[in-house]
């Protein structure tokens, strides 16, 4: 990256609740996170029945609560073209800002093989194209600074993804939880290189929970270093030990990336306040 020291935005991401008790905790997640003046926020998705529209719900109240440009995800699993263009224009009519437009993982998890769904698409990229002739959102995709698992480990064939939808009308790009400051800036150095003017925004995870985290980059393909894993390691059976490591490493990642002259930080909050604040307390930026 260029290394000039700028004032990054902040966003939030989101997922919808599934009860009662699981929308009053986002309500009060998102009067805690009002506080710190996000750029944007993004909600999950949600495919198919209720799903759907438990996520068309949570999208308003964090539009509505925020009163920030909120971008909704949208996946290509179980959806024909038709049904995708459908979701994208119920999202501007609810007036989100954006979407963020994912593959997302095979019906058998994301170890399986991916298979298209009959009528719907093969690529996120023709989903962008999609979004970019169909609607005015803004388009964001997702970047993955350790490789997305389908590109066999090729970085250079991710650059050429990323740069293929940023031409089709991608203009932000959202990394998987960055754990390495060092694999985000060879992801950024890559694309400016090329040209490009994708609005890079590293995924921020504050780890709350040894296993979960695990299991997380298990499923996502995302890289740990092994002197993390061994820090985490130590503390997986004293809960709130971990938890104070956890916000040291995310306060650690953040002022790395801040230094490198990251366009943003992007949390992903599990719809919980209190990791997302206690790591911005400790930014002198916020």
């Amino acid at each position: 990256m260029g290394g000039s020291l700028q004032i990054p935005t902040l966003s939030f991401e989101f997922f919808p609740p599934k009860d009662a008790d699981g929308s009053v905790a986002l309500s009060n997640t998102l009067e805690t996170l009002a506080a710190y003046n996000p750029a944007f926020a993004s909600i999950t998705y949600g495919a198919g029945g209720s799903a759907q529209e438990r996520t068309f719900a949570a999208a308003t109240i964090v539009k509505d609560q925020l009163k920030v440009p909120t971008v909704g995800h949208l996946t290509l699993v179980g959806a024909t073209q038709t049904e995708l263009e459908s979701v994208l224009k119920q999202y501007e009519a609810l007036g989100l800002s954006g979407v963020l437009a994912l593959r997302g993982d095979p019906v058998g998890g994301p170890a399986a093989e991916w298979t298209p769904t009959p009528g719907g698409f093969d690529y996120a990229d023709q989903l962008v194209q999609l979004a970019k002739t169909s609607t005015n959102l803004d388009i964001g995709v997702a970047a993955f600074p350790d490789v997305h698992p389908g590109s066999n480990g090729n970085f250079m064939q991710d650059i050429k993804v990323l740069l293929r939808k940023e031409e089709l009308g991608a203009t932000f790009a959202i990394t998987q939880f960055v754990f390495d400051s060092g694999r985000f800036e060879a992801l950024s150095d890559a694309l400016v290189a090329r040209g490009s003017k994708l609005r890079l925004y590293p995924g921020i995870m504050p780890v709350t929970n040894y296993t979960m985290i695990l299991r997380m980059l298990e499923l996502s393909g995302g890289y740990m270093p092994k002197a993390t894993r061994l820090r985490f390691a130590r503390y997986q059976n004293d809960v709130e030990s971990l938890k104070a490591l956890g916000i040291d490493i995310a306060v650690q990642i953040c002022e790395d990336v801040i230094a490198l002259g990251a366009d943003g930080l992007h949390f992903y909050t599990l719809n919980q306040s209190g990791p997302t604040k206690a790591v911005l307390d400790q930014i002198s930026h916020f």
